[in-house]
């Protein structure tokens, strides 16, 4: 079966990769685990709050690849296996979240307190860019006609 996209118009040159980007989130869009929270904490700032109870700073990771802030985390092996559960209802798997971000979305910093992971995230704000286009003529210039002098003498 053949996939039609919005993005295929002629008119929308260079687009290809909004639509990579909006596959990327259909696919992150499922995961559950941690649960989290995105607030706007000023004009241009957000941050993102992942419920980590039960980690340690050592057992996350957090880093920006390509256009995707990725947090992992990995909890150690407990040494004592001898531990014997009669309901066992905290998560200690590990887990990968990611969120696509947008074209020059900066991390500024992320920190646990509390088993709650903060990463603070900065929305530069956007200059106007004005670029102006030489424009060049198709016409060739004629040749402006050469004076040539004769010399009678000779």
């Amino acid at each position: 079966m053949t996939r039609v996209s919005v993005f295929s118009s002629p008119l929308l040159l260079g687009f290809d990769h909004i639509e990579r980007v909006l596959n990327q989130v259909n696919k992150t869009a499922a995961e559950g685990y941690p649960p989290y929270n995105i607030e706007q904490t000023g004009e241009h700032r957000l941050r993102i709050t992942l419920a980590v109870a039960g980690f340690a700073d050592d057992d996350l990771s957090v880093s920006v690849e390509d256009n995707q802030l990725v947090i992992r985390g990995r909890q150690q092996p407990e040494d004592n296996c001898n531990r014997v559960y009669l309901h066992r209802g905290i998560a200690a798997r590990q887990f990968t979240r990611s969120f696509v971000l947008a074209e020059g979305i900066e991390v500024r910093g992320a920190e646990v307190v509390n088993g709650l992971l903060h990463i603070d995230l900065e929305r530069p704000v956007p200059q106007p860019k004005v670029t102006q286009i030489e424009i060049k003529s198709a016409v060739k210039k004629k040749a402006s006609p050469k004076t040539i002098e004769l010399d009678p003498h000779k």
